[in-house]
């Protein structure tokens, strides 16, 4: 299973909806679309994003949305930042891919293609 936490305003999140959907095709294997601004992601599933993504918090929060900067969250530690997130799904940096249990930021989109050969 492959899915992608995707914004479909987004330009970047539709090129990556397009590289894993012609991956997803091409190895038979099934794909979840999430658009997370329609049915954003708790705290739990979050934290567990925060996982497989294996990386800092603040490399999921979008820095430039106004509500980082309402919400004063360049000071704040992981936990601040998953909470955040939790509510106010906006600030999600997308598009986010999770297959096999590892997730990656798909910022620029090409990155799938070497990633995704690399999981299969």
């Amino acid at each position: 299973m492959i899915t992608l936490y995707h914004n479909p305003r987004c330009s970047k999140s539709r090129e990556a909806l397009a590289i894993v959907e012609a991956f997803s095709q091409a190895h038979g294997v099934p794909l979840e679309i999430v658009d997370y601004q329609k049915t954003p992601l708790n705290l739990e599933q979050l934290r567990q994003l925060h996982r497989q993504l294996g990386s800092a918090g603040r490399d999921m929060v979008r820095t430039n949305e106004e509500e980082y900067a309402a919400l004063n969250l360049a000071q704040a530690d992981d936990a601040g930042l998953l909470a955040a997130l939790a509510s106010h799904p906006r600030l999600l940096q997308r598009p986010v891919v999770v297959f096999r249990e590892r997730a990656l930021i798909a910022r620029p989109p090409e990155r799938l293609h070497a990633w995704l050969g690399q999981e299969s």
